[in-house]
């Protein structure tokens, strides 16, 4: 089982190599400059990576993608096998990214929110408190200490308890 330092320096390397390797050495028209490398992930014992892919565009660019690269895949291999030396080169598997797909959904909940806000901003503008602009009972405004007839409240609660 291998380090996790040196994993994670193959998943760097491995990133690196697919992302120059289908920018300038793969000419097939279905990955063109649509395709980004997110992430690389290698297992401990460095037999398999998967390598994080997003691509710009429809949900039709995107199964184009996933076909190109499953076409490639063979031929990123190998270039994965050429610049990291190791003994055994990885497999390589593909999955779109969901990065993108969970920030639109953060993205549509909060703008949900704002509008929400809004309403509230607006149904509340003309509104007044509910209890007058200080709900507050002020202890030398209070009157409900005093009974009817003139005697404190803490005198008759006093008496009762004994």
């Amino acid at each position: 089982m291998a380090d996790n330092a040196r994993a994670k320096r193959l998943a760097d390397l491995i990133r690196e190599v697919v992302a120059q390797k289908l920018q300038r050495g793969i000419k097939d028209p279905r990955l063109g400059t649509h395709v980004t490398i997110t992430d690389t992930r290698v297992t401990g014992d460095l037999r398999e990576a998967t390598v994080f892919y997003t691509v710009y565009g429809d949900d039709e660019d995107r199964a184009a993608a996933a076909a190109g690269l499953e076409s490639a895949k063979g031929v990123l291999r190998s270039a994965v096998g050429q610049a990291a030396g190791v003994k055994f080169t990885p497999t390589l598997a593909f999955v779109a990214d969901a990065l993108p797909d969970n920030a639109r959904a953060i993205e549509d909940l909060l703008d949900r929110a704002r509008m929400s806000d809004e309403k509230v901003r607006e149904v509340s503008a003309g509104a007044e408190f509910a209890g007058g602009p200080d709900p507050y009972r002020k202890p030398e405004s209070d009157e409900s200490d005093e009974n009817t007839d003139g005697t404190d409240a803490d005198e008759t609660d006093g008496d009762a308890r004994t």
